[in-house]
């Protein structure tokens, strides 16, 4: 379930990797943001005999009409099951490219460009593939990793401050999970920066990058250990889906972000997580993301999304807490008095 990853900040890399493939036939997924930014810098690298699927942009569009869009654009075009599909772009991208791949002629090549902080940190390990149904996340999907996955930096300069912090957040949740020293780097490097010191990103996103091979490594199909990623994502979601399609709409960063302050307090209450730890991860959340506005009439829509994620087992829901930072405690479970508290703890917040 591990890819080859290749890190750099030097384009001409992509060369002799894209060289492999030139016999097969080649199909490059973008959508109008990739193609305007990312295309044009990588386009000169590519197999002459690429081919360009185009699809919109946004979580709104990671459905079952655009999978189908990807499946017909490839046996339209002559599409057969040596053929490779590289997707270039973010999670949406690479999550509905992965699956069209994994599930056309029962499965083609593919190669994952993430040009998104958050894909680069997140979706580039792990083999995850899908795509939303009937209003939940990620609900159809499934397990088959990439040959490849080329993380290049240099495009991250055409995101928005907006998108580099929702991807940092993930790598905010690798460092509370696996590995303080981590953490404390990530708290002095200035990712709000004008100018962002992309050779030191790169050594950040590399880290946080092992981090996550470690756990995809030790339990590839997330039977135990690797549940550990999900860390702050089981408010997170319900965050992200509550807010979906509204004015106070988050990035999944953003709300996995959020998420970690919650499953702290939670930590806090069931696994002795510190107090000043709790303290401190708030604080430095908060000053990145500022606060998340929501009211106590809000709680019980937001735990009816809780009882619909994935990892809930026996109609309880499932957390990944910590005792300390480094220090993860699998298959925790809290009740809903539990979780109001966590709610009420951050309303309180000045």
């Amino acid at each position: 379930m591990l890819s080859d990853i290749i890190f750099t900040n030097n384009k001409a890399d992509f060369l002799n990797i894209f060289q492999q493939y030139k016999q097969q036939k080649c199909f490059v997924l973008i959508d109008e943001n990739t193609e305007k930014f990312c295309l044009p810098e990588i386009e000169n690298l590519l197999p002459d005999n690429y081919f360009p699927i185009k699809i919109k942009s946004g979580e709104t569009n990671k459905n079952i009409d655009t999978v189908s869009y990807i499946w017909k654009s490839l046996s339209k075009n002559g599409a057969n099951r040596k053929s490779l599909l590289i997707n270039l772009g973010g999670g949406v991208i690479g999550d509905m490219g992965g699956f069209a791949a994994s599930t056309f002629k029962r499965g083609i090549a593919f190669i994952n460009i993430p040009t998104t902080l958050l894909s680069q940190v997140d979706a580039s390990v792990g083999g995850k593939t899908g795509f939303d149904f009937m209003g939940l996340k990620n609900e159809i999907g499934c397990f088959n990793a990439p040959q490849k996955v080329l993380i290049y930096p240099q495009f991250l300069k055409t995101l928005d401050k907006d998108n580099m912090l929702s991807g940092y957040a993930e790598m905010i949740k690798h460092a509370l999970i696996y590995d303080v020293a981590h953490y404390e780097k990530l708290k002095v490097f200035d990712i709000k920066a004008a100018q962002i010191d992309y050779d030191e990103l790169l050594k950040l996103i590399e880290q946080s990058v092992n981090i996550k091979k470690y756990f995809v490594k030790t339990d590839p199909y997330e039977k135990n250990i690797r549940k550990a990623l999900n860390f702050g994502h089981t408010f997170g979601h319900a965050f992200e889906s509550y807010f979906l399609d509204t004015p106070n709409e988050l990035l999944h960063g953003k709300a996995v972000a959020f998420g970690m302050i919650f499953d702290a307090v939670l930590s806090n209450k069931k696994c002795m997580f510190p107090m000043e730890k709790l303290f401190d991860i708030t604080e430095f959340i908060t000053f990145l993301y500022g606060k998340l506005l929501f009211k106590k009439s809000d709680y019980e829509n937001l735990f009816a999304l809780m009882q619909h994620d994935k990892k809930n087992e026996q109609e309880k829901i499932n957390f990944t807490l910590l005792s300390a930072i480094g220090e993860v405690k699998i298959n925790q479970t809290a009740d809903k008095k539990e979780i109001f508290e966590a709610f009420d703890y951050y309303l309180h917040l000045k």
